[in-house]
């Protein structure tokens, strides 16, 4: 961008001075290149205009004017250490541009640093390596070239030993001499410059790096023994030292790192570490160096396994003490720091407990053999002491009691305890107790059955390190010269208070309204309060609306909903600590009122049973008329009864004038029930079920000599009716006679006894056949 300005520049002044070949203005030099913190001057030729002229810096005016008496004006620059800058030369009345210039800087390498060194970390040899390193103002490129040269009292002139487009070079040693003190530059080169270091001279011994020592490591109970020696000709021969480092191998979190200096002489040097954590592991590295030579590299990792460290191991031995049973007897739970599992060796915990009076204590010979850091003992009303031993492959490795006070001793309690929480930890602070106290101790357990316990000296502590939103039981006991107080309980408290519980939802929905109820399920002791409920129902892709009623609120009904429309609705319960949300539920509502559908489906199942209990009324009663047959005589035929000796049978019709007569009576005339003294067969009438047809013979009687004429009969129109017409003397059924001689014949499913006739009589019959009943 600079430089196209500049060409802008250039081209209009050529433009405004067009014309005057002989008058140009311009600025020179152009493009100069000058290093850094030298002195320069740039010229402006104004012989094109008359009048003054000012200069801009990166378009900032420079303040000083200077007048154009002559043919040029000289602008000089003094300690100049900007990397770029584009000056202008501009008339001083018109603001035109009279020219410009881009100047940049280039500095020389500095900081020079080399150092003799061996491929081999592990072997000692001569060194093979020669390496040296410097710095640049200048960004490096692949335009810029870097020689490294070398003069030594062999070589006086200056000898080029290596080249490099990067701000190091690494070359062997054959083309250098290692015993003398050498003059090292380093030559910077572009294309527009070049620029050369300042000389740096080098003593071979102050550049030397040794090869890492060699390190060993020896633990004790009581201390850690480290031992370098070193691997180098030159540390043997000349003054060493060395530095060991060392850190505690942990999980995670960050590692702690401890460094010690150490002197070698002769190239053998033991340092001995004491503070140390009781079986863990550590590791080591060592690293050395010539007085003032280079350090060396470190050398590799060793880790060891510590030991028990019996002087600083403290057993801490609490105990705590619950109310009496019903026995009078008092659960004592002791307890201590647990001796590391890495631990090597055989550890066995005995606890003993020994009634304690003023000045004397009765011993019990009775051990109790315990775990590793827990043990529970009883004792009565008065006053003891438990007292904990532990062997170490059989050897005492520590003892150490506890005081339990008598039921009812006077030994004044703490008071006022408060507690708090802040970020997960929690604080807790009380009043002194009366009596002079030489600590107290405060011991807190999450669930009962793991405790953790500290020492105090002041009236506050802080626990930290416990579980999230979990409760925790705390208890502050002060401590005397030898014994221990009653403990006072504080009010649970958890860590930090949750969010509320989990919400569960059901709805219920009809066509423009729907109940939502919930019920919040905790999440464990500590789940917050619930302050309020907020329902959060929608249609897809419509805007959101809400209800919120209070904690005591568990249901609440939404109007005014959309009927067969798909909702989304879910529930968020909100404590002071945060909020819990339900999952979300779809319903849809109902096309019509749920109670509207019932009342007209009742009523349709009444009105339906209605209509058919009318119905089987009526089909009832037309049964009942159907099954009363009225015969028409229009239909009947004629025919001849059979003879009397033909008599017996069955009766294949059934009454039709009276339903109260036998199925086997029969149809006479007027004449035949006047003549006819003869009853029917006994055997007959007895059978209800019997169906008697009575038959004459046409043979039987001659034909009369005036036969009637048949007369048209009409129908009756009911049984009763027809029944009325049989005796009548205009029936048509009276006027036939027949010339066979009477006979009956009878069909039935039952016997009949045939009855004698006394005398012999002609009589006019009349019958009525089935037919009449089946065209009818």
């Amino acid at each position: 961008m600079s430089l196209f300005l500049t060409l802008f520049i250039v081209a209009a002044t050529s433009s405004i001075c067009k014309g005057q070949p002989k008058n140009t203005c311009k600025v020179v030099p152009k493009n100069e290149y000058i290093e850094v913190g030298s002195d320069t001057e740039i010229v402006c030729q104004t012989s094109c205009i008359p009048g003054k002229i000012y200069w801009t810096l990166n378009k900032r005016r420079i303040d000083k004017s200077q007048s154009s008496n002559s043919s040029h004006a000289v602008l000089s620059l003094r300690n100049f250490t900007l990397q770029n800058a584009t000056l202008q030369c501009l008339n001083a009345d018109t603001l035109q541009a009279l020219g410009g210039t881009i100047i940049r800087t280039y500095s020389k390498p500095n900081n020079i640093s080399c150092i003799l060194h061996h491929t081999n970390q592990f072997q000692d040899f001569s060194p093979d390596l020669f390496t040296c390193n410097w710095e640049h103002r200048i960004k490096p490129s692949p335009d810029i070239n870097y020689t490294v040269l070398i003069a030594s009292l062999s070589h006086d002139s200056q000898q080029e030993i290596c080249k490099s487009n990067v701000t190091n070079c690494t070359t062997t040693s054959e083309k250098i001499s290692i015993f003398d003190n050498m003059t090292v530059t380093v030559r910077a080169k572009a294309a527009a410059w070049q620029a050369e270091s300042d000389p740096h001279e080098f003593c071979p011994d102050h550049i030397l790096k040794i090869i890492p020592p060699k390190l060993t490591v020896k633990t004790s109970s009581d201390h850690m023994l480290v031992s370098v020696v070193a691997r180098s000709r030159a540390a043997f021969l000349k003054q060493c030292h060395c530095e060991v480092k060392y850190s505690k191998v942990v999980d995670e979190g960050p590692v702690s790192e401890w460094v010690h200096n150490n002197t070698l002489k002769n190239g053998h040097g033991n340092e001995t570490i004491e503070e140390f954590d009781s079986c863990n592991n550590y590791t080591f590295s060592v690293r050395c160096a010539l007085v003032e030579g280079p350090w060396s590299d470190w050398s590799e990792k060793k880790t060891v396994l510590t030991k028990l460290n019996k002087r600083d191991f403290k057993l801490r031995l609490w105990r705590k003490v619950a109310e009496p049973e019903e026995n009078g007897l008092r659960k004592v739970h002791a307890m201590w720091t647990e001796i590391p599992s890495t631990c090597r060796g055989t550890f066995t915990y005995t606890v003993k407990q020994t009634l304690y009076e003023e000045n004397l204590m009765e011993v019990n010979d009775t051990d109790i053999l315990c775990g590793s850091s827990t043990c529970v003992v009883y004792v009565n009303q008065d006053a003891h002491r438990v007292q904990l031993t532990v062997l170490h492959n059989g050897a005492l490795l520590v003892v150490d009691s506890v005081y339990v006070p008598a039921e009812g001793e006077s030994l004044p309690p703490v008071t006022d305890i408060q507690t708090s929480t802040l970020e997960g930890d929690i604080l807790v602070s009380w009043k002194a107790s009366m009596a002079p106290v030489t600590g107290y101790m405060i011991d807190w357990t999450h669930g009962g059955n793991q405790y953790h316990w500290k020492e105090s000296r002041y009236t506050h502590t802080t626990l930290s390190g416990l579980l999230d939103k979990q409760p925790y039981n705390i208890t502050v006991t002060p401590l005397f010269d030898d014994k221990t107080g009653h403990g006072t309980h504080a009010l649970q408290i958890c860590t930090r208070v949750g969010d509320p519980g989990n919400v569960m939802i059901q709805v219920q929905s009809k066509d423009k309204s729907a109940l939502v109820s919930w019920n919040v399920s905790s999440q464990g002791p500590c789940s917050g309060a619930v302050v309020t409920y907020t329902v959060f129902y929608r249609i897809q892709r419509e805007p959101q609306l809400n209800v919120t009623v209070n904690s005591t609120e568990q249901f609440i009904s939404l109007k005014d909903l959309i009927p067969d429309t798909q909702y989304s609705v879910h529930v968020s319960a909100t404590a002071l600590t945060g909020t819990t949300q339900s999952r979300e539920t779809l319903f849809r509502t109902k096309r019509f009122d749920p109670e509207l559908v019932t009342v007209v489906s009742v009523c349709g199942s009444i009105v339906i049973l209605l209509v058919l209990s009318l119905g089987l009324c009526c089909a009832v009663r037309w049964k009942k008329f159907k099954e009363k047959p009225v015969p028409n005589p229009g239909l009947s035929s004629l025919a001849l009864w059979p003879a009397l000796s033909h008599q017996e049978g069955t009766c294949p019709f059934q009454p039709f004038s009276n339903p109260t007569e036998s199925l086997c009576d029969r149809v006479y005339t007027g004449e035949t029930q006047q003549a006819s003294t003869s009853p029917l067969a006994p055997g007959c009438d007895d059978n209800p079920a019997c169906v008697q047809t009575e038959y004459i013979d046409p043979a039987a009687f001659s034909a009369p000599e005036d036969p009637v004429k048949p007369v048209k009969t009409q129908h009756p129109s009911s049984p009763e009716d027809s029944t009325a017409l049989l005796p009548s003397e205009n029936s048509p059924y009276r006027s036939q006679t027949s010339v066979e001689s009477f006979a009956s014949r009878s069909i039935k499913q039952c016997k009949r006894v045939p009855v004698k006739q006394t005398e012999k009589m002609t009589p006019v019959i009349v019958y009525v056949t089935l037919d009449m009943l089946e065209q009818q």
